[in-house]
């Protein structure tokens, strides 16, 4: 079977179990893919079954310890679809969610189109194109029952875990002169205690991420649209939720978000 054949049996078979929410294993040895390569063209070939507008991008595992968690070496990118945007006001469903995190997250969104090429794209070449700082929160989730144990190739396959996205309204303070790896967000967790996250917990730097993003892309010959959002990884250590729990998340200048989840 040619890697195009098998790319396309496992997007039809993630995507038949992403709509009828249920979970499995493991994709299937024959078709699986064993690759970083292999595993972001099963999730093109997904985005391309759901027929959804690409709204953006996120990035997983930007942090060693989520590393860690999840068994891989480096981040990992996923598309976040139109269908899964959520407006901060809605109520956010956990129905179906085995995952039950929420990440509170800086996102970008481009003001111009980013050509894939050959050299890698700067942090400064990168934030140029960028239009707007957001707070967002990002609730992810798998198709695999374990997928801390399914390994990179088959994380990417399932879109990095993206789910569903809230973005936050654009800031209107002046976030560039900001040094967003030392940037502080005030979060209220659901029992009502009040946590801090850095943006150094993303790579670093929110900035780096972004251009991570863009380079890990550019790579894969994929642009960066005008008007696409990237949501960066979470600042703060996901946050478990359940049913009736809120999370808000103060980012001082740049505006606040929150979350509240229903079943």
């Amino acid at each position: 079977m040619s890697d195009d054949g098998k790319a396309r049996r496992a997007s039809v078979l993630l995507f038949e179990k992403w709509r009828a929410g249920e979970k499995i294993d493991a994709i299937p040895q024959a078709i699986r893919p064993a690759t970083r390569e292999e595993g972001y063209a099963v999730q093109a070939e997904l985005m391309n079954r759901t027929g959804s507008r690409l709204f953006g991008w996120k990035i997983a595992a930007t942090s060693e310890a989520g590393q860690r968690h999840i068994g891989v070496d480096g981040p990992l990118a996923g598309r976040i679809l139109e269908e899964n945007v959520r407006l901060p006001s809605d109520p956010i469903s956990l129905a179906g969610n085995l995952m039950r995190v929420a990440e509170v997250e800086f996102a970008f969104r481009f003001g111009r189109r980013v050509e894939p090429r050959e050299a890698l794209y700067s942090v400064n070449e990168v934030l140029d194109a960028v239009e707007s700082l957001h707070p967002a929160i990002e609730i992810p989730d798998s198709r695999y029952l374990d997928f801390v144990r399914v390994g990179a190739p088959q994380l990417i396959a399932d879109d990095a875990c993206a789910h569903l996205f809230i973005l936050g309204a654009a800031t209107g303070a002046d976030w560039r002169s900001v040094d967003l790896a030392r940037h502080a967000v005030e979060v209220r967790m659901p029992d009502g205690s009040l946590q801090t996250g850095l943006g150094s917990n993303v790579l670093g730097d929110p900035r780096v991420a972004l251009a991570w993003l863009v380079n890990e892309l550019s790579a894969l010959g994929i642009p960066l649209e005008e008007g696409q959002a990237v949501t960066t990884g979470t600042c703060i250590v996901p946050i478990a939720v359940k049913e009736g729990d809120r999370v808000a998340a103060d980012y001082g200048p740049f505006g606040t978000i929150s979350a509240h989840f229903v079943a």
